[in-house]
């Protein structure tokens, strides 16, 4: 879920503290999106009439972070779940919205320590 610089390293994710240029977060919003409509149909995530879904991040080092600057890439990642009330965003439609009569959204989890950089999803689904 995380884009890959050429030859660099992972990209972070997007970030409430972040102060890029709205053309650069538009671009990797859309990656987020599009990197867990794959990630979903690749899963075969039933829909359902509630999600809860919870993000969680490991950096690859110990520093000090806030869970909620994650909230900007959940809310991506949310939004590709749901058909949500816009027609020109593509989404999964696993439930009619992302509102929280159809969706839970816990905090993200960090979990810090030395490895290999990911970022995933859990979805629990209610039938």
């Amino acid at each position: 879920m995380v884009a890959r610089r050429r030859g660099g390293p992972l990209e972070p994710p997007l970030n409430a503290n972040d102060r890029i240029h709205f053309r650069v977060r538009s671009q990797r919003t859309r990656l987020i999106r599009e990197a867990v409509l794959v990630a979903a149909k690749a899963a075969r995530i039933p829909t359902g009439s509630h999600l809860t879904v919870t993000l969680h991040y490991r950096p690859g080092d110990n520093r000090r972070r806030d869970a909620d600057n994650l909230v900007p890439t959940l809310k991506a990642a949310c939004d590709a779940l749901a058909r949500g009330s816009r027609r020109d965003w593509v989404g999964l439609e696993l439930v009619p919205d992302d509102t929280p009569k159809h969706m839970t959204k816990n905090m993200p989890v960090i979990h810090p320590g030395p490895g290999d950089r990911r970022l995933w999803i859990e979805v629990e689904i209610t039938p």
